[in-house]
């Protein structure tokens, strides 16, 4: 296996991670805009500490996936197929729910910058496996 295979593999699964982040972002953005537009009408969003660190996990599992990549070990491989797959899944599935809840355009915005690289980013690392 080439040296250059895992390094690129690692930044395929980097980009539905920043995706992820742009998407939570602008997300935070569009509701506080609502809420200014609202006049404060409109029920603020509170969360605990047992939110806040849910939130600071799934976030932050974005980045076992790239490393697991750079590994670059049939284990490895199948741990960020899974891992990945499941951080894709799950961040297509809260990302449409948020969206159809908060805007539509959220919904797209999920689409293009986490579904649509994370979707190529299971195919590679599934090409990857089977390749091995």
């Amino acid at each position: 296996m080439s040296e250059k295979k895992p390094v690129g593999l690692a930044i395929v699964w980097l980009v539905p991670a920043v995706g992820a982040a742009i998407f939570v972002t602008i997300q935070c953005f569009s509701f506080l805009n609502d809420y200014v537009r609202s006049g404060g009408t409109m029920q603020a969003i509170t969360f605990g500490p047992a939110e806040l660190w849910a939130i600071s996990i799934v976030y932050g599992a974005w980045v076992i996936p790239p490393l697991l990549a750079l590994a670059a070990r049939r284990a490895t491989d199948w741990a960020m197929l899974v891992i990945g797959g499941l951080l894709f899944a799950m961040s297509t599935l809260g990302g449409v729910w948020d969206g159809l809840r908060d805007g539509g355009h959220l919904v797209g915005l999920e689409l293009l910058a986490v579904t649509l690289p994370g979707a190529v980013a299971v195919i590679m690392s599934w090409q990857h496996i089977r390749s091995n």
